[in-house]
């Protein structure tokens, strides 16, 4: 019987696909950079920081030098503020708040998910909130997955992941995970919805 529904962030809890974009593009905005030219240079640095290996602080100095311009460090936490987030798919969370736990699992940066957990309160709908950053491992191998679990003291069998990427479903579907795959560009929350009171029906009558 499911007992835990997990999110991913970027994508199904935000409306942007990826958070670099958002980081990137009101960097580029704010400074007169331009996105493009702003992402190239992010791009370097970016598997280090979903793997906690850097921080923002660490490579400001490189990416400022790179970019040929002095960025105010106050910028970046500006940039993950203006992240847009999901409001129809964090008001199903709510819904599903009580009947089931909730937790997020998300390849992302520490800084930028310590500022929006604080933002929008995300600690009081999801426990666990499972950053690669943290653990020092993303989806792409499962390790992020077995850190979820741990944690909650599951078995796979008992938990369902959303999240917008087919390739991290398939991850977790291969560890006995239910899975429902969330199109960012539709941004279907009925459509979502509806998966999730299949799944979960399904799952109770079993």
């Amino acid at each position: 019987m499911i007992s835990t529904v997990f999110f991913d962030f970027d994508g199904v809890l935000t409306t942007d696909k990826y958070g670099s974009d958002t980081t990137n593009r009101y960097l580029g905005n704010a400074t007169g950079l331009g996105f493009e030219r702003v992402d190239r240079v992010m791009e370097c640095y970016n598997g280090e920081l979903l793997l906690g290996r850097l921080s923002h602080r660490d490579i400001w100095p490189n990416l400022c030098r790179e970019l040929e311009a002095d960025i105010d460090f106050a910028l970046l936490d500006e940039a993950f503020r203006s992240t847009p987030m999901n409001e129809g798919v964090l008001a199903l969370a709510w819904r599903l708040r009580g009947s089931f736990r909730l937790g997020i699992i998300t390849d992302n940066k520490q800084d930028r998910m310590d500022c929006l957990r604080a933002l929008h309160g995300l600690d009081g709908l999801f426990d666990p909130i499972v950053v690669s950053a943290a653990i020092g491992a993303d989806k792409s191998d499962g390790e992020i997955f077995r850190h979820a679990l741990a944690l909650c003291g599951l078995r796979a069998e008992q938990c369902l992941f959303i999240d917008n990427s087919r390739r991290n479903l398939e991850t977790a579907g291969r560890m006995g995970m239910a899975t429902i795959f969330h199109d960012d560009e539709i941004n279907d929350v009925e459509r979502l919805s509806l998966a999730l009171r299949q799944s979960l029906d399904a799952a109770f009558t079993a």
